[in-house]
């Protein structure tokens, strides 16, 4: 992927009207811990390709999200890679040291998309509620979760970062037994309604909407 300068990239919102400040920290998880064995389908995790992590389809019916091509990349939500990613009207999922699992793994499977630029592919995102279906097709699986839960992160506060990164999403330092989805996006129009026009360095604003929730069965495609 060819290198883009923080000047270059677009943001969640492109009407963001202040100075952009730094961003702040990334913050180092834990491994995550290898799926074991159980009566139901287990998952595998992260999906990979020669050592490679495989990018994904994601579909969501409840808010007409159909077949959006997840990129799979090293880094952390939001940073440079992921919003040039998103920029492009793709969903970025994060793994490594400071990301996530792939599709289906025991841990966070972490993926943002933008809600008011590109081509909005979570523009409805933070209509989820609980019990609604997201589906994560890879190779020849598809991983179905249902949101359990929403959570809301600020990108000023590491403490609110490594909740949203952490391998059981919301307790950092817990260790996870299964598999876990965040499905993340802007809150622009409410950060500014509420009068903060905070951004960092790519023109991403403060506060998220993390819609969270838990794998519940896997299939053939």
């Amino acid at each position: 992927m060819a290198a883009v300068s923080a000047g270059a990239v677009a943001s969640c919102s492109e009407q963001v009207v202040r100075p952009a400040e730094s961003a702040a920290p990334s913050i180092t998880r834990a491994p995550s811990v290898e799926p074991t064995s159980s009566p139901t389908p287990t998952p595998t995790g992260p999906a990979v390709s020669d050592g490679r992590p495989r990018d994904a389809r994601l579909s969501i019916p409840k808010i007409g999200v159909d077949d959006l091509r997840v990129v799979a990349y090293r880094g952390f939500t939001d940073d440079r890679r992921g919003t040039v990613i998103q920029n492009r009207g793709r969903a970025a999922s994060p793994h490594g040291p400071d990301g996530g699992v792939g599709p289906g793994g025991i841990g966070n499977y972490q993926v943002t998309a933008h809600r008011l630029s590109s081509t909005r592919a979570f523009l409805q995102l933070p209509r989820l509620r609980r019990g609604d279906r997201v589906e994560v097709e890879t190779g020849d699986v598809r991983y179905v979760y249902e949101v359990t839960e929403t959570r809301r992160t600020s990108f000023r506060s590491p403490t609110s970062l490594e909740k949203q990164r952490a391998e059981v999403p919301g307790k950092p330092g817990a260790v996870a037994d299964r598999a876990y989805l965040t499905l993340s996006t802007c809150l622009t129009p409410e950060d500014h309604a509420a009068g903060n026009f905070w951004s960092d360095q790519f023109g991403n604003p403060e506060h998220r909407v993390d819609k969270i929730g838990e794998l519940v069965r896997t299939e053939p495609t």
